[in-house]
């Protein structure tokens, strides 16, 4: 059996990266409380980076890398790439049959469609700490994100309002866990021109 090829071989790391961080902030932004999140209500700026960059390119990505024997971060781009996908339409469809963002009991719907890629995230984090503290925290923050969007849904499918701090802290975390993953393309990129370790990462 061919054993895994080194992370520092893939060339499509950055872009994954990039795709990931990227989508994972517009989406951040839209989880914020009101009024900062007024511009991205309901999601609707972060579907057609979710869909093309988060989700096709992205799942493109990691077949790529999967063809270049990069089994972690090809399967986790490739695995992601599908999740930015099915969210998009999954809340483009919850949108029309709830009649807005996070209403009713479809919130029911979207907390077993968090848990699913939740378990998801971690299997991701079970393996990370092999591909560096960055990737372990990377996965750690993907995952708690999970489980505050997953408290957001089954509580507003539940009948009750979300309060501001949890908002705050599931919009904050997910921005925060974009900027992670764009800090580890930019790192890596910037170390791979330069030849040199420029930037920990």
């Amino acid at each position: 059996m061919t054993a895994e090829k080194s992370d520092t071989g893939s060339n499509v790391k950055v872009v994954g990266l990039l795709a990931m961080g990227l989508t994972l902030i517009m989406i951040g932004l839209g989880l914020l409380p009101s009024p900062y999140a007024n511009g991205f209500a309901g999601h609707w700026a972060a579907f057609p980076i979710a869909s093309i960059f988060g989700g096709i390119v992205l799942a493109v990505v990691g077949l790529l890398a999967l063809s270049k024997g990069h089994l972690y971060w090809g399967s986790a781009f490739t695995s992601y790439g599908a999740f930015f996908l099915v969210w998009a339409s999954t809340l483009t469809s919850y949108n029309s049959l709830g009649g807005g963002p996070f209403a009713g009991v479809f919130s029911y719907g979207l907390a077993g469609f968090t848990f699913v890629f939740l378990l998801m995230t971690l299997t991701y984090l079970v393996s990370s700490l092999k591909h560096g503290w960055m990737a372990f925290f990377l996965f750690l923050f993907f995952f708690v994100s999970f489980v505050l969007w997953l408290s957001e849904y089954w509580t507003i499918g539940a009948g009750n309002s979300v309060s501001k701090g949890m908002e705050w802290a599931t919009g904050g975390l997910t921005i925060l866990t974009g900027l992670l993953a764009w800090y580890m393309a930019t790192a890596h990129l910037t170390n791979t021109t330069y030849g040199k370790k420029f930037l920990p990462g």
